[in-house]
């Protein structure tokens, strides 16, 4: 079984046209196809977004027992599915299952009677969060024929801000960090990349990276320390009501740029004090975009063994300021430097203590 990285996210919401609207306008993530009772998924709306390779599905029900509106109900609007992208779905499932994945569908076929064959399975992730293994044979454009109809974005052409998925950062409860962690390794084969324990205001959190052996799905679990003053992460669980998809990293090539757009499109990023950049140079070294320019924006900056990332933290967009989004760009860094997880901690830190003044 190969993983060959992450198909799609499928967020269940209360309003797919909604928030379908404020992706579109903030973030050029345009429609490019529907699905509902007109295309046999009863009792739902579905909205296909892309940008390059990102993909998004807005998912609202239309019936009170739809699992989406059920969804909705305990977590508010959050990452229900996440699409992974396969040679063989239907070899995938019978191996996760193998393994000790607890089964939600078996493998369902879409195909468009012509050159595109779509096969999907899926299988139990953590919380109520599911996996879907995505098998495709065709052009992509069609995301599942049948399903889905596609359309042609009325927005113009894509304009690449964002290339791709980088990570999810996932919350889980205090105690169910190793286990989720062995849980990805033992069924999905990837490995640990990165640990860390980071103490915050008397606040304490641990993390382990896992990662597939493609390098192209990672996941960030993170987990209160229990022994220590409750903190963001704690709120995380309580508002969601559980583990959860905290935030969605969109690569980018250019984060300066990406950055600027989105900020006047009205997209709230997360601020950074000046005593940060006054110590960058000496923390991470030479920054070939310049300090003055990333302070002004609220960029942060990284190092690992491999070189420098950059990233910057919306604020959550949700009513229970659970689900936010990263960008991020790379420049030769692989893993997550120390400061990174840091970074965000305090910034989020920051972001509540505003909210609640």
């Amino acid at each position: 079984m190969e993983i060959h990285g992450i198909d799609h996210v499928e967020l269940y919401v209360g309003d797919a046209r909604q928030a379908a609207f404020y992706l579109g306008h903030a973030f050029g993530l345009q429609i490019h196809g529907q699905g509902g009772p007109e295309t046999g998924l009863p009792d739902q709306r579905s909205l296909l977004l892309r940008e390059d390779a990102v993909q998004i599905v807005l998912t609202s029900g239309l019936a009170a027992d739809h699992p989406a509106a059920e969804y909705v109900r305990r977590h508010g609007d959050g990452v229900a599915v996440v699409g992974l992208e396969v040679d063989n779905a239907s070899v995938a499932y019978t191996e996760l299952l193998a393994r000790g994945a607890e089964p939600v569908s078996e493998p369902v076929t879409y195909t468009d009677g012509r050159e595109t064959t779509v096969v999907i399975a899926e299988v139990a992730g953590f919380g109520d969060v599911i996996h879907r293994l995505v098998e495709r044979h065709g052009p992509r454009r069609e995301f599942a024929p049948g399903a889905f109809q596609i359309t042609e974005p009325a927005g113009g052409p894509d304009e690449k801000l964002l290339s791709e998925i980088d990570h999810l950062a996932i919350c889980v409860p205090s105690g169910e960090l190793e286990p989720t962690a062995t849980f990805y390794e033992e069924v999905f084969g990837f490995s640990r990349i990165f640990e860390e324990y980071i103490e915050v205001a008397g606040q304490g959190m641990d993390s382990k990276v896992v990662q597939s052996p493609s390098k192209h799905v990672t996941f960030t679990l993170i987990e209160p320390d229990a022994n220590r003053r409750p903190g963001q992460i704690n709120d995380f669980l309580s508002w969601h009501a559980g583990a959860g998809v905290q935030h969605i990293a969109l690569r980018t090539g250019n984060i300066v740029e990406a950055v600027s757009t989105l900020a006047g499109r009205g997209v709230n990023f997360l601020g950074t004090p000046s005593t940060y950049y006054q110590a960058l140079p000496e923390r991470v070294g030479e920054v070939e975009t310049p300090i003055e320019e990333l302070e002004e924006l609220g960029i942060l900056v990284d190092r690992d063994h491999w070189g420098q990332l950059l990233q910057i933290f919306t604020e959550s967009m949700h009513v229970r300021r659970t689900l936010f989004l990263e960008i991020i760009e790379r420049r030769g860094a692989m893993t997550f430097g120390s400061g990174n997880i840091k970074a965000l901690y305090e910034a989020k830190e920051r972001e509540l203590a505003g909210a609640d003044a």
